[in-house]
C-alpha cells in the first residue's frame, strides 16, 4: 500500500504530504476534462464532479493544521468520501461519452490510490493519537 509519508518521519508542511501532492496532481486532471464542451453544458454534473475533485486536497490542507491526530483523521476520512465521490461522478460523466474509458479508468486508479493512502494515514494517525501536533 502506498504511503501518505514515511511513518518514521513527521511532515513539517502540507506540501510534504505524498497524498495531498497526488490529490492536487488529480483534481488538476479532472479540471482539464471541465473544460470539454459536453461538460460545460452539463452543469449540474460539472459542478459536482469539479467540487468533489477539489474537496479532496481541501480538506487535507484543512485538516493538517489540526491540534490533534483524531480530529486531523475526521478531515482524512471525508476528504476519502469526496474521493469515491468523484469516481462515482467520473463514471456518470463515461456513461455520458464525455469521458473515454482509458480516461475513466486512469483517473479512478489515481482516486483509488488516494484512498488507499488515506486509509493508511488515518490508521497511523488513529494509532498515534498525539493530543497536540506540531
Amino acid at each position: 500500500m502506498a504511503s501518505a509519508i514515511p511513518m518514521d518521519m513527521c511532515a513539517k508542511c502540507l506540501e510534504e504530504l505524498q497524498v495531498y501532492q497526488k490529490a492536487l496532481d488529480a483534481a488538476d486532471a479532472v479540471s482539464a476534462i471541465l473544460k470539454r464542451p459536453g461538460l460545460q453544458r452539463d452543469h449540474k454534473l460539472r459542478d459536482q464532479l469539479g467540487d468533489s475533485s477539489e474537496a479532496v486536497p481541501a480538506l487535507i490542507a484543512d485538516g493538517f493544521p489540526q491540534s490533534t491526530d483524531r480530529y486531523f483523521a475526521q478531515f482524512l476520512y471525508r476528504a476519502r468520501g469526496e474521493s469515491s465521490e468523484t469516481r462515482t461522478h467520473l463514471r456518470i460523466a463515461k456513461g455520458r461519452d464525455y469521458i473515454t474509458e482509458a480516461e475513466l479508468a486512469e483517473l479512478c486508479d489515481r482516486y483509488n490510490e488516494i484512498e488507499k493512502m488515506l486509509t493508511g494515514f488515518i490508521r497511523h494517525l488513529e494509532k498515534e493519537n498525539r493530543r497536540h501536533r506540531g
